[in-house]
Order: structure tokens, then sequence, then C-alpha cells
């Protein structure tokens, strides 16, 4: 046992006096990229929202009546999304009430006819009574006068209140002969005024008639029905049958989805870059795998400002056009689009990962067997990813990035 023991004590020994084995020294792996030859392009960002170039908006009709700010209920509407005909009923707005208001109208319209036949009859029973006035008026003036002829056999008082007489007579007649001509035209402008309220209700029932026609909302063109959202319940929702609704309000939209187009705002400070015509690359948030081009065709002449914190930054509409047309593009939907401000064909393109600055120059560590040489460069303009050699590479050089 013991002789067991000292042998392994020997060898431990043995092992410990050995001098260590040296290691394998690692070697450093860089991670490298080529230079390229191509197409430069910088582009800007924006983010939006698809919308339709020709589309139709539908609002509730405005009542031309005092009724006009009343609020209406929707007794028909379309389904969202539904394809529609030029023609086809898209929305119905119950009317049952102006039905009500017409016919109560139509009454005031018969009453009014019967108010002025009526005073035609009380006018022609006037007009016979002043009439009979004229005539006794007449006599008694012609009573007067026979009565002065026998005044020379009357006292000198006598023969002056005739003539009194006389005269008094002879006014009073001409005084209701003046009477007639002015009760006519008194006559005609109650009639008038008669006829008057008689038309007015006629032209508030049509007015009225035509607004319950109004009612029936038949589409205008043919195309995608897109429901407007209100406010309902503390939040949006899209606008829904049996909804309460104001004169005036917008409730769809009818559009055209092969004329399709990005709604976007770009940073006031950008802008200065962006041209109309200039090419662009779209994609949508919900489609990820779709790519589609288009080109700038609008810039907002004036920026604007956001919302309470955010009213300082100022941004401008920006339009885009979408190239061709895919069922899947339809309003409302979160989209952003890559618009191409410089473009350069032909170039030296180096990775920006591969550049290093030191005092205002710009170097590149090229490859060259196993050893990486640091070079000079000259650059152009940069993008996102990619900056322009003038000088220094050459496509196809291999350079480090780490």
């Amino acid at each position: 046992m013991a002789a067991l023991v000292a042998a392994g004590g020997f060898a431990a020994y043995q092992q410990w006096l050995k001098p260590a084995a040296q290691a394998p020294q690692a070697t450093i792996v860089y991670r490298t990229a080529k230079v390229t030859a191509g197409t430069f392009q910088r582009v800007l960002r924006v983010a939006g929202t698809t919308a339709a170039k020709q589309y139709v908006r539908v609002s509730v009709p405005r009542q031309r009546g005092p009724e006009s700010r009343n609020m209406l209920e929707l007794l028909k509407l379309v389904k969202d999304g539904t394809w529609v005909k030029r023609g086809d009923l898209m929305a119905e707005i119950d009317a049952g009430s102006l039905l009500d208001h017409v016919d109560d109208i139509k009454s005031s319209i018969v009453q009014a006819e019967l108010d002025v036949d009526k005073r035609k009859s009380e006018q022609g029973v006037e007009m016979d009574t002043l009439r009979q006035t004229v005539l006794v008026a007449k006599a008694q003036l012609d009573k007067a006068k026979l009565e002065r002829s026998a005044a020379d056999v009357r006292t000198e008082v006598e023969r002056e209140l005739l003539k009194l007489d006389e005269e008094e007579a002879d006014a009073r007649y001409k005084q209701v002969q003046l009477d007639l001509p002015q009760k006519a035209i008194v006559h005609d402008a109650e009639v008038k005024i008669l006829g008057h309220t008689t038309d007015r209700h006629q032209r508030h029932a049509g007015r009225h008639i035509n607004d319950i026609k109004a009612f029936t909302i038949n589409s205008p063109m043919e195309g995608l029905v897109v429901i407007q959202s209100m406010f309902r319940g503390g939040e949006f929702a899209k606008i829904q049958q049996g909804d309460q609704v104001m004169p005036g309000q917008e409730i769809l939209r009818v559009v055209n989805p092969k004329s399709m187009q990005i709604e976007a705002n770009a940073n006031q400070a950008e802008t200065s870059e962006i041209r109309i015509g200039q090419k662009a690359m779209i994609g949508l948030d919900a489609f990820p795998g779709l790519k589609l081009t288009g080109k700038v065709y609008s810039i907002g002449a004036l920026a604007v400002g956001g919302w309470r914190s955010n009213q300082y930054i100022r941004t401008v509409p920006v339009k885009l056009d979408i190239d061709g047309a895919d069922a899947r593009v339809i309003p409302d939907l979160s989209s952003f689009a890559d618009i191409v401000v410089e473009e350069k064909p032909d170039s030296t393109l180096i990775p920006l990962g591969a550049i290093r600055e030191e005092r205002g120059k710009n170097y590149v560590f090229v490859k060259q067997g196993e050893q990486f040489v640091k070079r000079e460069v000259t650059l152009g303009s940069k993008n996102y990813l990619h900056a322009v050699a003038l000088s220094g590479v050459k496509a196809g050089d291999e350079l480090r990035l780490d």
C-alpha cells in the first residue's frame, strides 16, 4: 500500500515539473464588407395614410326650413367596404316627422285658400254697402239742391241754412265717392296679402318635399364605400344604421380604388429637398411584403402646427401618386414613402460602418493579403447606409467594419 502511494506521488511530482504546453494563439476575425458599384440613392421617409384621388363625399342633406338643425335618424346604411354602382341606394333617413309637418303645412294652405274666398265674399258685401252709401249721399245732395231752389220764399236765415245743407251734402257725396276706389285698393291689398300667405305656405311645403327626396341617398358614382366615424359613447366609432346624425355631417365616401394616393406630412426643415415628380418607394404597414412605386405630385404651400405640446413642430402636407392599382390598397391604411431626393448612377459605394474620421479626414482599412491597410478616401453624398467614394477605393475592395 505504501509503495502505491509513493508511486502516485512521484508521478504527480513529475507532471508538475513538466513545462506547461504553449496555448495556441487566438486568430482575430474582423467583419468586412466590400465596396460596390451601383446607383446611389438618398431618400426622405414620410409617413401618412392611403386615400383615393377620385372620391365623392356623401353628407346628411341640409334642410332649407327652420328645422335645419334637427337631428336625423339613419334608417338604412350600406355596409362599409361595399362596392356600389351609380344610382344604388346607400342610405335612407327617417322622414316621418317631416312628412307630418308637410301635412300640417298643406292644411294651412287649404285654410289660407278658404280665407281668401271668405274675405272676397266679405269685400263684396262691403263694396255693395259702400255703393249704397254713395247712392244715399247722392239722394241727399239732390234733396238739398231741390230745397234750395225754393229759397226765394224763405227768410235770409233759412236760405243760408239751406245753402250750408247743400254744401254739406255735396262734400259728403264727394267723400263717399273717393272712398269707393280707396276701399277697392284696400280690398285688393288684403287679397294679395292672403295670396302671399298661401304662396309662402306652398313654398314652405315645396322646400320640405325636396328635402324628403334628398333623404334617399343614391350613389353618384361607381366605387367602394368607406363609412366615416363619429363620436359615440366616449370614443370614435364607425357610423351605423340607427345613429342620430346632424345635417351636413359626412357619413361616407364613395372612392375609386384604382386612383390611390398617399397623404403624408413632411417636417418643414426637410421639405426644401422635396420636388414634384420625384420618385418614391411606398409600403403599407398592413402588408409588409407589398412594395409599390409612386411619385410626388403635390406639396403644401403652408406649414401647419401640431396639437398641444407639439404645436411648435411644423409640417407640410405632401401627396404622392401610387403607380398602378392593387386590390389590397384601400383607403385609410397607414403607410410610408421613401422619396428619392438624390440619385447618382454608376457610383462607388462604401458602407458607413467602414469609414473612420480623424482630424477632418476620412479613412478606411482595405484588406491586402492577410493585413488591413489604412487608406484615406474622399467622400461625396451619404445616405443611411452608404457614402459615395470619389477617390481612394474601387469596387471590389474589401473593407474592415469593426
